[in-house]
C-alpha cells in the first residue's frame, strides 16, 4: 500500500538509515556541497562495501556545486558511479533520493540538493513516496536516462581538475552569483511543467506491403546465414536509414525462440514490437521499461532500464537465444557494454545506419570484426532502393567564430540570440520556398528555435507545426498525419525523427542548425529517402555557414573542392541525383579550411577532452577507439603518439630522457609499412617474453608456435590474414612451414626497410640498439601500446 509523507525539516534522518539498508541507491541533485557529502558519506560507503549500487548524479548549473565536494564524493568507494551533467548554461533542478531494498522502495523529491542545511534545519519540502512501484520505476527510468545522457561526464581526478577552474573562473566574473542562485531557481520552477506524451508513431503497415524479406534484406538474410555458418556468433549489419533494419531483424529472428531486443527510445520499442508482430505473428511479446515490465517471446527493452543491475539480473544469463541491439553504434558505451557482458546469448545481432563513431568509442570488436552486411545509403539510392536526392548547399552569413564552443556543441544561449531574429528566419524561409516540394520536414537546433521559426513561417501564410517533446497542443500522430494529407507544409522538430520515426512521404528536408554530427547529419537526412508513391526524389536544403566541421557533411558525398577557375566540384553520387553549392559556400568552404583551427591544438583538445573522461593519460589503443579526432591524423603531424605526448607536455622528466633515447624505435613501429599484419605479430610475439627479454633476438622458430595461434584463435583474424592459397595450408599447425613464412615476409622485409635499426641474418632476428636496465619497464609497455593499437587498428580497417 503506497505510503505518502511531507518532510520539512531533518530529511538526513529519513534518508540516512535507508542508504544504510538498501541495494540500490539513486542520488540525483542540482548542486553538492561539502557539507551534505560529509552527512551522507559513511552511509554510501557502507551501502557500496555491503554489495549496494550507487550512482549519483549532479550538475554544473551556475558552479554552485563545490569542487571540494565532488573530491569528497570521488573519494568515497572506487565503485560509486558519479556523473556531472553539463549545462550549457541550461537550468539544471532536480532534487530526488531513489532508494530501493529487496521487495520495497522509496522515492524523496522534493527541494533539498546534498547540502547541510537541506538535509537538517534549512526550510524545506520533501515528499517520501513508499511502496509505490509504478511512480518508483518511472522515476527510476528517467534518473537512468539522465544518468546516461550525452551532456553527463564521469567524476574522476581530471574532471574535477577541469571543473574547478571552471568554477574559479566563473566566480571571478560572477562574484554576487553564490547568493542571487535561489531567485534564479524560483523563476525556472515557475515555467509551466510540460504534461506527459506517451504517444508512439508506429510505421503504417502499407508501406512494406506482403510482409516478406525485399531489397537489401534479402542480402544481409543471406549474410547473417552465411555467418552463422562460419561459426560467427556475432555480427553487424550497417543498412541505410529507410532500408528497414527493424524487420530484418524481425526476419533473422523467426529462427529463434526467445528474443531480447534493445533500444534507447520508447518510440523504437513499440515500433520494433509491432514490427516483429507482422513478421512473426505466432509469438508472444513485451515491452521491458520504466512503465511497463510484461513477459513473453520475445521482450523488447529499454537499455535506461535493463542497465540497472536490479532489473538485468532478473533475467538469466542465457535467457534469449538472439540479442538484437538496435542503433548498435551506442554499443560501446558503458550501459550497453553491462548487458553485453552479462547475457550469453547463441547469437548477437547489432543494427544501425551509422557505425561511424558518433559516441567516439568502436563497437568493432564487440562483434568479432564481423561486419556480416554493409549498404550506405549512396549505393541504395544507386540501385533504387531509397529515393533519390537534390542536395542545395546555402549560404548562411551568421558569424559562428563568435558563439562559444562547449567541446561537443555551441553555447544554446549564445546560439538562439544569433538564430532568434527575424532577418535569420527570412533567410531560411526564402530558401525553403525556392527549393521545397509539398512536404517537409525542417530539423533545428532547440525546441526554442522551432517555435520561433514556425511562428514566423505561420505569419508568412504558411501551415506548420513545431514538434518535439514538450510540445502540448497537437500529438505526433496527428502532426504526421496532417503533414501526410498536406495540412501541414512543414513539421519542425529538434531531434524527434533522428532515430527510429519515419515518415515516408517527407520529400524536403531542410537544415536550419549548425551541422556538429556526421552521424546525425546522415540519420536526418535518411528521413527523406524512404521510398513513396508521391514523390521522385527528396530535396535536401542545408544551411552553410562558418560554424565547426561545416565541411564535415562534405564527406558523405565524397565531394572534393577542386581548385579551378570555376570552382568545380565533384561528389560521388548516382546519376539520378543532384549537388549544388552556391558560389558563396564553396568559397567560404575553401576559407575555413584555410583558417581551419591548428591542427596541433585541435588535436590537443581531442587529447585532453579523452584525458578528461578516464581520469588519467589514454593508452594509445584508447585514443584510438574512444577518440574524437582519427589517430591517423596524430601519426601524420607527429609521426608517432609518444612526439605528440612529448609536444604536448604529457610527459614526466624520465619519459622524457627515455622518449629522446628511442625515438627512432618509437616511430619505425609507427611507420613500418602493414600489408598484412605479421610484422606486428612477430613483435608482440617478442613483447610476450616479458620486459626485460623481449628486445632481445629471437628466431621464426620461435615466433612460430605464437604467430600461429594469434592468427587462428579468431575467426576474423584467420579469415583476413591467412586465408589465402599461400597461407591455407598452413592452418594445421607445422613449424617448419610457420617460421619459413615468418622468414620469408616480416622479417626479412621489416629487415629491409627499416634503415638499419632492425636486421635479420643467419637466421637471427634482432633489433639493433640497446636497452638500458632502467628503461626497460616503460620502453616494454609504451611499444606494447604501439603494437596492439596497429594490430587492432588493421584488423578493423580491413575487416570493414
Amino acid at each position: 500500500m503506497t505510503k505518502v509523507t511531507l518532510i520539512t525539516e531533518y530529511l538526513g534522518e529519513e534518508l540516512i538509515p535507508k542508504i544504510e539498508k538498501a541495494d540500490s541507491v539513486c542520488v540525483l541533485t542540482s548542486f553538492v556541497m561539502k557539507s551534505g557529502v560529509q552527512l551522507l558519506s559513511e552511509a554510501l560507503w557502507k551501502a557500496v562495501e555491503r554489495g549496494a549500487e550507487v550512482k549519483v548524479c549532479t550538475g554544473d548549473y551556475l558552479y554552485i556545486t563545490q569542487p571540494d565536494a565532488l573530491k569528497m564524493l570521488y573519494e568515497i568507494h572506487e565503485k560509486m558511479e558519479i556523473r556531472l551533467f553539463r549545462s550549457g548554461g541550461k537550468s539544471f533542478h532536480p532534487k530526488a533520493y531513489l532508494l530501493k531494498e529487496k521487495n520495497a522502495n522509496t522515492l524523496f523529491v522534493g527541494s533539498s540538493n546534498l547540502s547541510g542545511s537541506a538535509f537538517t534545519t534549512g526550510i524545506e519540502w520533501n515528499i517520501s513516496i513508499s511502496e509505490n512501484h509504478e511512480v518508483y520505476e518511472q522515476a527510476l527510468n528517467e534518473f537512468s536516462k539522465l544518468f546516461q545522457h550525452e551532456q553527463t561526464i564521469p567524476i574522476n581526478k581530471e574532471s574535477i581538475h577541469t571543473y574547478e577552474k571552471e568554477y574559479r573562473e566563473y566566480h571571478q566574473r560572477n562574484p554576487n552569483i553564490i547568493h542571487t542562485w535561489t531567485s534564479a531557481e524560483e523563476i525556472d520552477l515557475m515555467l509551466p511543467v510540460r504534461k506527459k506524451n506517451s504517444e508512439f508513431v508506429v510505421e503504417n503497415k502499407e508501406h512494406y506491403g506482403t510482409i516478406e524479406p525485399r531489397f537489401a534484406q534479402v542480402e544481409a538474410l543471406n549474410q547473417l546465414e552465411q555467418t552463422i555458418e562460419e561459426g560467427y556468433n556475432k555480427a553487424m549489419v550497417v543498412m541505410a536509414t529507410g532500408l528497414g533494419k527493424t524487420y530484418l531483424a524481425a526476419f533473422f529472428a523467426r529462427k529463434f525462440k526467445r528474443v531480447l531486443f534493445i533500444a534507447h527510445r520508447e518510440e523504437i520499442l513499440h515500433q520494433a514490437q509491432a514490427s516483429f508482430n507482422k513478421v512473426i505473428p505466432d509469438k508472444t511479446s513485451g515491452i521491458y521499461n520504466g512503465f511497463l515490465k510484461e513477459d513473453g517471446d520475445f521482450i523488447f527493452a529499454s537499455v535506461f532500464t535493463l542497465s540497472m543491475k536490479q532489473h538485468l539480473q532478473h533475467f538469466k544469463r542465457d535467457e534469449f537465444d538472439l540479442i538484437v541491439i538496435d542503433e548498435f553504434h551506442h554499443a560501446a558505451s558503458q550501459s550497453y557494454q553491462k548487458m553485453i557482458d552479462y547475457f550469453q546469448p547463441e547469437f548477437l545481432l547489432g543494427i544501425t545506419a551509422t557505425p561511424d563513431r558518433n559516441d567516439q568509442k568502436d563497437v568493432y570488436a564487440i562483434c568479432d570484426g564481423n561486419i556480416a552486411y554493409r549498404i550506405d545509403f549512396i549505393e541504395a539510392v544507386q540501385r533504387g532502393w531509397l529515393a533519390p536526392f537534390h542536395y542545395y548547399g546555402v549560404y548562411d552569413d551568421t558569424d559562428y567564430s563568435q558563439i562559444r564552443w562547449l567541446g561537443s556543441k555551441y553555447d544554446q544561449e549564445q546560439l538562439l540570440q544569433a538564430q532568434l531574429k527575424e532577418e535569420m528566419a527570412q533567410k531560411i524561409l526564402l530558401a525553403w520556398e525556392e527549393h521545397k516540394q509539398t512536404r517537409s520536414l525542417i530539423f533545428c537546433s532547440s525546441i526554442r528555435q522551432a517555435n520561433f521559426l514556425s511562428q514566423f513561417f505561420n505569419r508568412s501564410g504558411y501551415q506548420t507545426v513545431s514538434l518535439h517533446s514538450k510540445q502540448q497542443d497537437i500529438g505526433r500522430k496527428e502532426a504526421i498525419n496532417q503533414l501526410e494529407e498536406k495540412k501541414l507544409d512543414a513539421i519542425f522538430t529538434v531531434d524527434l525523427f533522428n532515430e527510429g520515426i519515419d515518415i515516408p512521404s517527407v520529400d524536403t528536408i531542410l537544415f536550419a542548425r549548425p551541422t556538429e554530427s556526421l552521424t546525425v547529419f546522415t540519420q536526418q537526412i535518411g528521413r527523406g529517402l524512404r521510398l513513396h508513391s508521391s514523390k521522385s526524389h527528396c530535396v535536401i536544403i542545408d544551411l552553410i555557414g562558418n560554424y565547426r566541421n561545416a565541411d564535415i557533411k562534405l564527406s558523405l558525398f565524397q565531394v572534393e573542392l577542386k581548385k579551378t577557375k570555376n570552382r568545380k566540384i565533384a561528389p560521388v553520387i548516382p546519376e539520378s541525383c543532384e549537388f549544388n553549392l552556391d558560389i558563396q559556400s564553396i568559397n567560404l568552404l575553401e576559407e575555413l579550411r584555410k583558417k581551419r583551427q591548428p591542427r596541433k591544438e585541435k588535436l590537443k583538445n581531442a587529447y585532453m577532452q579523452l584525458k578528461e573522461e578516464l581520469g588519467r593519460r589514454p593508452t594509445y589503443q584508447e585514443l584510438f577507439l574512444n577518440g574524437t579526432i582519427e589517430v591517423i591524423q596524430y601519426y601524420k603531424e607527429f609521426k608517432s603518439y609518444f612526439a605528440f605526448l612529448h609536444w604536448a607536455e604529457e610527459l614526466t622528466e624520465k619519459e622524457i630522457e627515455l622518449y629522446i633515447r628511442y625515438e627512432n624505435w618509437l616511430k619505425e613501429i609507427e611507420k613500418t609499412g602493414m600489408q598484412k599484419s605479421y610484422k606486428m605479430i612477430v613483435l608482440l610475439g617478442m613483447l610476450k617474453k616479458g620486459k626485460h627479454n623481449w628486445y632481445r633476438s629471437t628466431t621464426p622458430e620461435e615466433i612460430a608456435p605464437f604467430f600461429h595461434h594469434y592468427l587462428m584463435e579468431k575467426e576474423y583474424r584467420k579469415r583476413i590474414d591467412f586465408s589465402d592459397k599461400s597461407s591455407r595450408t598452413l592452418w594445421k599447425y607445422e613449424e617448419k612451414k610457420v617460421a619459413n613464412l615468418i622468414a620469408k615476409m616480416p622479417m626479412s622485409k621489416w629487415s629491409g626497410s627499416s634503415q638499419g635499426m632492425i636486421s635479420f641474418e643467419k637466421n637471427i632476428f634482432k633489433l639493433n640498439f640497446d636497452v638500458l636496465n632502467e628503461d626497460e619497464d616503460i620502453l616494454f609497455h609504451w611499444t606494447r601500446e604501439v603494437c596492439e593499437k596497429r594490430l587492432m587498428e588493421y584488423f578493423a580497417r580491413k575487416g570493414e
